[in-house]
């Protein structure tokens, strides 16, 4: 079939599907612009020649029945059921059963299309997400994970003898996807039940041996929640905040990204009184993104989160090393953004070329105002051919020079190099990279949003050993020398390793914990107003 024209149509054998088809329209679905899928429906109903296939005998087919019955618990998955018609198949199949009229040929064919669609978006929904990274301006690429869906429906589904086992197979085979999938489905049920009592409010910070009038409700939503066991119940009559409950006030506050001292401030306060709905939301939107990554990710990645402020790097998709990061600050322009590359060598004492954004609004106002300020920290000028140049820095045509990045500055090795001993690099179109810092009390934050848009590692040493494990002659007392040496030393990796940048505001950890972080970028929003846009999605 070459075009979606009425002579074409007309060629095949009498069926009211293919105008139907041709139209990429259907007014019986939620959504009814299906014109992104008509490729692949064509592709699905040509080798048929567009004969129905879920119903025989004018009954659904047992095939049909299953996948529909998964359609309507797409919420379980992160989806939304009312996308994939949930809420209209039962009315559909009671005209379908008796003691219903016999349905016409076209309400079959009206049966099987939207059928058809439905399925095909609940499968690319499951396999690449909705949303494209790129319409988000993410660094990560889904369009090789894409399904001939056509083909797909026809090959593996049509005939199935197990419809559920099929559809699993096309979801993230990753633990780490399937962890929160059963969290997921907690969740949905804590807010089925409702929000319970809400947390009275308090003027000042709660600590430890305060009187707090809400000290029932706070065990109960502790309880709920998991951080607090069912058994420690709190007396009617008890009015001070004190041990269990504390202790139980310290395991949320750990899974939220937040200092756990047990003293109960406005962003205690903000995570304990978050409604569920909204946990429902960040796990959605987490599932979302896991069906961006790449299916056939290699036993080595290194993966940071940037709301966890965490770096973990794995072996055989367990995590090997982890380590507190601090990524971009929350300013669109120093954001450390989202995307993949690999990781190609790393510096021992690197020299840190300082880009020329902050060279324009950090560097020259700090020189005005002290012309040694470049020889105090270690900074030197060089030319566009990265030769070091001995000029006088208050001759104006020098800062004209900085000004317009004919000359660079540059920051030589040592203790006060922004990079810290080691410099990770993975070559990209943003300029982004690991290293370390000796910036080391930032790391004691709790919310660690304070650099350009690079990445800064909490211990460069442990990540270089982890890196290094398959280059046999960088032991660790190699390694250790490198660092307490004084030249700069390039490595090159045997092996490139994977680096995913990536953005969860809740993840839920091998020991099956889940935690929420906050929304640091926006990135949350931005992706549920997309969401909330319906089919057809951007591609």
């Amino acid at each position: 079939m070459q075009s979606g024209t009425a002579e074409t149509c007309s060629a095949i054998t009498p069926s009211d599907l293919c105008p139907l088809v041709e139209a990429g329209q259907l007014s019986d679905l939620r959504w009814p612009n299906f014109s992104d899928l008509r490729k692949d429906v064509r592709d699905f109903y040509l080798p048929f020649n567009y004969a129905l296939t879920w119903t025989k005998e004018s009954q659904p087919t047992p095939q049909a029945r299953a996948l529909i019955h998964l359609l309507q618990d797409a919420d379980k998955k992160g989806l939304r059921a009312e996308d994939y018609d949930g809420p209209f198949w039962n009315e559909r199949l009671a005209r379908l059963t008796p003691p219903a009229p016999p349905a016409s040929s076209l309400d079959l064919a009206r049966f099987d299309l939207a059928l058809t669609i439905s399925v095909m978006r609940y499968i690319s929904a499951l396999h690449n997400g909705r949303v494209t990274p790129r319409h988000l301006q993410l660094g990560l690429d889904i369009e090789h994970k894409r399904y001939k869906l056509g083909e797909f429906l026809r090959s593996r589904l049509v005939g199935a003898q197990d419809v559920n086992s099929v559809v699993e197979e096309v979801e993230p085979s990753y633990a780490g996807y399937r962890r929160t999938r059963t969290v997921l489905e907690h969740y949905l049920a804590l807010a089925r039940e409702g929000e319970g009592d809400p947390l009275p409010a308090f003027k000042k910070p709660l600590k430890p041996g305060d009187a707090y009038p809400g000290l029932n409700q706070l065990t109960k939503r502790l309880q709920r929640l998991g951080d607090l066991p069912p058994t420690d119940l709190a007396s009617p009559q008890a009015t001070v905040y004190k041990g269990e409950l504390v202790e139980g006030v310290k395991r949320f506050q750990q899974r939220h990204g937040l200092q756990a001292d047990g003293a109960i401030g406005r962003a205690t306060f903000n995570q304990l009184t978050t409604p569920l709905s909204r946990r429902v939301a960040q796990l959605q939107l987490t599932l979302e993104r896991w069906r961006w990554l790449p299916p056939d990710l290699p036993r080595r990645i290194i993966a940071v989160n940037v709301p966890e402020f965490q770096l973990r790097a794995y072996d055989d998709h367990h995590p090997s090393l982890a380590m507190r990061v601090v990524v971009g600050k929350a300013f669109p322009e120093l954001q450390t953004p989202v995307f993949q590359d690999q990781l190609e060598y790393l510096i021992f004492h690197p020299y840190w070329n300082v880009p020329i954004r902050i060279t324009r609004k950090e560097l020259i106002p700090a020189i005005r105002k002290n012309p040694s300020y470049l020889a105090k920290h270690g900074f030197e000028l060089v030319n566009r051919a990265g030769q070091s140049v001995a000029v006088d820095i208050t001759d104006k045509t020098v800062m004209t020079k900085l000004g317009t990045g004919e000359f660079w500055v540059r920051q030589k090795p040592g203790p006060e190099n922004a990079l810290g001993p080691i410099k990770f690099v993975f070559p990209n179109n943003y300029a982004v990279y690991l290293h370390g810092t000796p910036e080391r009390a930032l790391f004691s934050h709790s919310r660690r949003t304070f650099s350009h848009g690079c990445i800064r590692v909490e211990d460069p040493s442990a990540l270089a050993a982890w890196v290094l494990h398959d280059a046999p002659s960088w032991t660790s007392d190699r390694i250790q020398e490198a660092i307490n040496g004084a030249d700069s030393v390039r490595v090159d990796l045997p092996v490139p390793i994977p680096v995913l940048v990536l953005y969860g505001t809740a993840l839920v950890d091998e020991n099956e914990e889940v935690h929420f972080f906050e929304d640091v970028y926006g990135q949350d929003k931005k992706l549920e107003q997309a969401l909330a846009r319906g089919y057809p999605y951007p591609r």
